[in-house]
């Protein structure tokens, strides 16, 4: 019983202290990702974001919270995209792309929405599986916040604001 208490505690310290590394604005490299968008086109990550700030958002048709928090997503994206600011919604492998499409065209989407059909780009952002999770990414492709659930969009604002008015 103390054993499990202790490997409890262990665990608990080990999130807390991923959770914080990001909270304190460790800046781990993002990784290259090549992505397939729902029109065909393929991308990378190295072309297509470089010297932007990133909100890179998995998510899924299936996730309540996903659907509820697109509205938020859209006009964030809306607000800053001629601000050198991109929004990369990555569907999760699970999402089936025809809902996803019909998602993203019945939502009108204004950004970049990818399926990652291996699960590739959620391992390569730490083996993500709960959604939304989403990561916001300097002008140096540097993750500086992970936000697991819906984010609070006024602090998510000032924080693209703070990042918009760095330079590269």
């Amino acid at each position: 019983m103390k054993a499990a208490r202790i490997a409890l505690a262990a665990a608990v310290v080990a999130a807390i202290a991923v959770t914080a590394s990001f909270a304190v604005g460790s800046k781990e490299k993002a990784p290259a990702i090549s992505y397939t968008l729902l029109d065909g086109t393929k991308q990378t990550s190295a072309e297509a974001l470089k010297g932007k700030v990133v909100l890179v958002n998995f998510w899924a048709t299936s996730c309540t919270s996903c659907v509820k928090e697109m509205p938020e997503l859209v006009a964030t994206h809306q607000k800053y995209k001629d601000k050198g600011f991109e929004t990369l919604a990555v569907a999760m492998s699970y999402d089936p792309p025809a809902y996803v499409a019909s998602f993203a065209e019945s939502r009108q989407l204004p950004f970049k929405v990818a399926i990652d059909n291996t699960g590739e780009i959620a391992r390569q952002y730490g083996k993500v599986q709960l959604t939304p999770t989403t990561f916001v990414l300097n002008r140096k492709g540097e993750i500086v916040k992970r936000y697991v659930g819906e984010p609070d969009f006024q602090q998510l604002h000032l924080l693209l604001e703070k990042l918009l008015a760095e330079s590269a």
